[in-house]
């Protein structure tokens, strides 16, 4: 789906439009894909679809296979008859172009206690029951742990897994036996939420594919301490003999932080995946493909070598490099996926060669930031006219401005060169860009909806190396200026993007 010419779109669901407080797989979603279609493009890109960590990052999510509840739509679920009218009346606190995390979570996920208590007095003998009970037998190698991982947390009052009872945290046989049938209904609403989650999410995919739109995913490379992956799975990760983290995640000081980026997560023992022929990190891709057409791993770079930070280390700077995988872990992904694998590598960052070999070994296609491209000169690897065809070229991530944010605060040699590289006065530079793109070699581009729609910092997903104020920015339909689909429509097809014709 990467290998010939096309364009997409960048969007969280989350950025949705609901009355709900936050943007879900309801009609808003498909009215999305519809506005895709009319605007010529081939890819929907979304951010990791797990549940929100520390911070409200879907980064750092309890599960590197269960799906964020938040996304469940509510309205569904009462045509279900699992909620009535009354469940449905929003909080008046609601802000239609931000996510108030705090306000929403509790809203819905007690929203879908409701629907979970509903659907089970219905009984076994429902066919909606047979869905679910065969979606638990399943994803029973990964489902099981999540929930009562869930469970066990709730009871706890979200204490970090390594503090909770000594058997539970060492998951003795007695106890978890104990607690299984003690929560057995705190479990069942958890399986409940997931199988709520997927249904959905395959009905939304299945209507994008059907109309030509590919779903693009984003795995991270690492997970979150606090979560049912390192909990179950404590071998493969760094910790201590108490369980916790020896060594974790973060990058050296780069674009972004003058003090690198201290993200906390356990860094995996690779040895010990290797003697068990990846099988985890298989079923985690093999997962995360059967739910979109394409993923973009996160980090690609530490597959080679990443950056190990001492745990009780207050930044990043001082940690080193360690050596990945590497290659042993791209063969074990193509005995056990096929030769191709419908992978975007996130090269970016500090890239050496070892990275670059990687890529090109398993033919997978880097990726371009346009942003990136005016601080030096000509020779620049992020100007277009150096893209090759296989990679896939953004005006800027999740992690960037917008833009227009970028080029209001550009500094003025940057401007001055990408006037003269644009050919332009730089009015509207949020269109110039994309044309930019849209031009080049590259055989893919994605382009944030927030730079079709030109808007400026305020707009803004993620501040990397910020805790707070992330993650929740939202559109209304009222910003979808009638003009950018056509014109976004335009430019694909006059550069061969659009495979729907002329």
């Amino acid at each position: 789906m990467l290998s010939t010419r096309s364009s997409g779109i960048l969007l969280h669901p989350t950025s949705l439009p609901s009355q709900f407080g936050s943007g879900d797989f309801g009609t808003n979603a498909y009215q999305f894909v519809d506005w895709l279609v009319s605007a010529g493009q081939t890819h929907w890109q979304i951010l990791p679809l797990g549940e929100v960590g520390p911070g409200n990052s879907p980064y750092m999510s309890s599960s590197a296979f269960a799906g964020n509840l938040l996304m469940i739509d509510l309205e569904a679920l009462a045509l279900q008859g699992w909620l009535k009218q009354d469940d449905l009346i929003p909080h008046p606190a609601f802000n239609a172009e931000h996510v108030n995390y705090a306000l929403v979570n509790p809203y819905r996920i007690e929203r879908l206690r409701r629907a979970a208590e509903r659907f089970f007095s219905e009984g076994s003998a429902t066919k909606a029951y047979a869905s679910y009970h065969k979606f638990c037998e399943h994803e029973k190698s990964w489902l099981d742990d999540y929930a009562l991982f869930k469970a066990i947390d709730k009871q706890q009052q979200g204490r970090e897994w390594s503090d909770w009872p000594q058997g539970l945290a060492e998951r003795t046989s007695a106890q978890l036996e104990q607690v299984r049938w003690k929560f057995a209904a705190e479990i069942n609403f958890w399986k409940f939420g997931q199988w709520c989650f997927s249904q959905q999410w395959f009905a939304l995919k299945q209507y994008a594919n059907e109309r030509g739109v590919r779903l693009v995913g984003d795995v991270p490379i690492f997970v979150a301490y606090h979560s049912a992956d390192v909990w179950a799975n404590q071998s493969l990760f760094e910790l201590d003999e108490k369980g916790r983290p020896t060594t974790v995640a973060g990058v050296p000081p780069d674009y972004f932080s003058e003090t690198g980026q201290l993200w906390g997560n356990p860094l995996y023992r690779w040895d010990v995946h290797e003697e068990s022929g990846y099988v985890w990190w298989i079923a985690r891709l093999a997962h995360a493909l059967r739910y979109f057409d394409c993923v973009r791993i996160d980090h690609f770079r530490g597959f080679a070598s990443y950056w190990a930070v001492p745990a009780s280390a207050s930044t990043a700077i001082d940690g080193q490099w360690m050596p990945g995988p590497g290659e042993k872990l791209f063969a074990a992904f193509r005995r056990a996926l096929g030769e191709s694998l419908p992978i975007i590598a996130e090269d970016l960052g500090l890239i050496t060669p070892d990275v670059i070999a990687l890529r090109d070994q398993f033919n997978l296609p880097g990726m371009r930031i346009l942003q990136f491209a005016f601080g030096e000169d000509e020779r620049n690897y992020f100007l277009p006219h150096h893209y090759v065809a296989n990679s896939v070229a953004y005006t800027g991530t999740h992690d960037n401005d917008t833009s227009v944010g970028w080029w209001n605060k550009a500094r003025e040699n940057e401007r001055q060169f990408a006037q003269r590289y644009l050919g332009c006065d730089c009015h509207e530079i949020h269109w110039q860009m994309i044309k930019a793109l849209s031009v080049s070699a590259a055989n893919t581009v994605i382009f944030p909806l927030q730079d079709v729609l030109g808007l400026d910092s305020q707009h803004r997903m993620n501040f990397p190396g910020t805790g707070n104020g992330n993650w929740a920015w939202r559109f209304t339909w009222k910003m979808m200026d009638a003009g950018a689909a056509e014109k976004l429509r335009t430019l694909t097809a006059l550069h061969s993007r659009n495979p729907r014709g002329r």
